[in-house]
């Protein structure tokens, strides 16, 4: 049981980080300061999320909503410019975590 929660975590927080990523990366190669302020400022939500999931995996709604908002945000980016790096990856990445997250709220025990 705790390895479970231990990779589960980890998981959570690899997503946050992945999230930063375009947004350092987009500050790095063209200087973009709302790349990096949004790729920071949704890391620091999914990172909360996940924090809080891992305190009491009732709470998922942080996580949730920061997920949902990414997937959708990116969803639309990638649905106009047809590219997957980084705005594809990124909604992809969102909504299995948002899935993943909204499929165990419903499979737990109350």
């Amino acid at each position: 049981m705790l390895q479970r929660h231990f990779l589960i975590d980890k998981l959570l927080i690899n997503f946050g980080s992945l999230v930063a990523s375009p947004g350092i990366t987009g500050y790095v190669k063209a200087g973009s300061l709302p790349s990096l302020a949004a790729g920071l400022f949704f890391c620091s939500l999914a990172s909360l999320g996940a924090y809080q999931l891992s305190q009491d995996p009732r709470n998922v709604w942080v996580f949730l909503a920061t997920s949902g908002t990414l997937a959708g945000i990116m969803g639309m980016r990638f649905y106009h410019s047809g590219k997957f790096m980084p705005a594809g990856l990124i909604a992809g990445a969102s909504l299995l975590m948002a899935t993943k997250v909204g499929v165990s709220m419903f499979n737990r025990p109350h």
